[in-house]
């Protein structure tokens, strides 16, 4: 009796820790040791083995990902300091206009992380312009918050195949799958998110204006407009974009050429780096992120200056997401030891539901516990893939529905990007979660259900 309250006691532990504002690392910490202490681990076991160094561990998974992590964050810190992203956000702007708003801030987030850029660059590139937005339409700034989260992180980080995010690439790893596995399933379920996400956004702005709320600044919308008009003064646009479609490029060309048949394993020269590009997915986008990085060198030639600085930055912005990322997952290396765990596990396999429903249940209750879609994406692989693969789920369609289902109840108000999000716009949960939750929470739940059921018809 005590191991299951222990159990349940460090996931509100968690939760609660998180919500106050709790460094990540050292919330998941504590947790983990009021879990070993209740459910008779050993304080050592628990903290010096399974925390670290288990198949579930921070370090263990770290260490696999580090490269990931680490070329993403040096990729996204070039687009930025170069003003190539910023460029992007402000041609999107021009184009559309103020009174789209809210289009032009979700676009130009789903652009950029698409191409591979990280999600805390994207939200520091847009907020200084969209403060300028926000105040000519009079947006409320609880839904500019809403756009930023539909446009970067929902469908470009679970649904949209090829995407190199840490989902996507998790899965692959786990699954020997690729990046576009059940790429039909995706784009259906994006289509969802893209579609429901932005009538919520309109119909919410179209009430807000009804009932005469408009957008009220604060201090740091003040201190981040100041960045805006540096931002605006990088490359053209069109020069701005090239890196990410060297990117994307870069992922997508030895797939597109296996598929043509245009080349195969025995095909002299390229036919072995084809083969090698599709059976690594950690690597191989590592590498197109690598190149996305050099080709903003080589043709932002103001920016070569500072090149060497930006590295450094960008190799320094990768620590704290990777170790946050790994602290909770360490966590669940923790929980997943526990017998209250295997009790659950075994009760969700149990539960009168079609295979693909209860992999979007067990991937998504395991994605809120930790707060973290990509945390409970690794720690279902690691505990549930198998099982579902034994039932006759194919692997790509696994792939599929696991990452989307990763990417819903996961940002619950404890979940660290929700937090960072809101804290960098200087938010409370009470001003901006609601939307937040209907565009992060609840429309993913409906495209994944909706996937579900075009992967059962088709």
């Amino acid at each position: 009796m005590l191991d299951n309250i222990g159990l349940f006691a460090g996931l509100i532990l968690l939760i609660v820790m998180a919500l106050r504002g709790v460094n990540i690392l050292v919330a998941a910490l504590v947790a983990s040791l009021v879990v070993a202490v209740t459910n008779d681990m050993g304080v050592s076991e628990a903290l010096l083995s399974n925390f670290p160094f288990g198949p579930l561990g921070a370090f263990s998974f770290a260490g696999k990902f580090f490269v990931l992590f680490l070329t993403g964050a040096i990729f996204g810190k070039m687009m930025a300091a170069s003003g190539a992203a910023g460029s992007i956000a402000s041609a999107v702007t021009r184009k559309l206009g103020a009174k789209h708003t809210i289009l032009v801030s979700m676009l130009v987030c789903a652009m950029l992380t698409y191409g591979g850029v990280v999600v805390f660059v994207v939200i520091f590139t847009m907020y200084p312009l969209g403060v300028a937005l926000m105040r000519e339409a009079n947006l409320p700034k609880r839904l500019f918050c809403g756009a930023v989260a539909l446009g970067a992180g929902t469908f470009t980080m679970t649904a949209l195949p090829g995407t190199p995010s840490i989902h996507n690439v998790i899965a692959a790893s786990a699954l020997g799958t690729d990046l576009f596995a059940g790429a039909f399933i995706g784009i259906t379920a994006a289509g969802v998110m893209f579609v429901l996400g932005m009538v919520y956004l309109e119909r919410q702005w179209t009430k807000a204006r009804a009932n005469g709320e408009g957008y009220a600044s604060n201090l740091q919308d003040d201190n981040m407009e100041k960045l805006a008009p540096a931002l605006q003064h990088g490359p053209g646009w069109k020069l701005s974009v090239l890196p990410l479609v060297v990117v994307l490029s870069t992922i997508v060309l030895p797939r597109l050429l296996t598929a043509t048949g245009l080349v195969d394993g025995n095909t002299p020269g390229l036919g072995s780096l084809v083969s090698f590009a599709n059976a690594e997915p950690i690597i191989w986008p590592s590498f197109a992120l690598v190149l996305g990085a050099a080709s903003c060198v080589v043709l932002f030639t103001h920016f070569r200056a500072k090149a060497m600085q930006s590295l450094g930055a960008g190799a320094d912005d990768a620590i704290m997401p990777l170790l946050n990322t790994a602290a909770v997952i360490g966590f669940g290396g923790v929980v997943t030891q526990t017998v209250g765990f295997s009790t659950f596990a075994q009760w969700v396999l149990e539960l009168p539901l079609s295979p693909l429903l209860s992999v979007f249940a067990s991937v998504s209750v395991v994605s809120a516990i930790v707060g973290s879609g990509s945390g409970g994406l690794q720690i279902f692989m690691q505990t549930f893939a198998d099982k579902y693969l034994a039932m006759g789920v194919e692997p790509e369609t696994l792939h599929r529905i696991a990452t989307l289902g990763s990417g819903g109840i996961d940002s619950l108000p404890h979940c660290g990007a929700v937090i960072a999000m809101l804290t960098i716009m200087g938010l409370k949960h009470r001003e901006a979660y609601k939307d937040v939750f209907v565009v992060t929470v609840a429309i993913p739940v409906i495209a994944t259900l909706t996937a579900i059921g075009a992967a059962t018809l088709f």
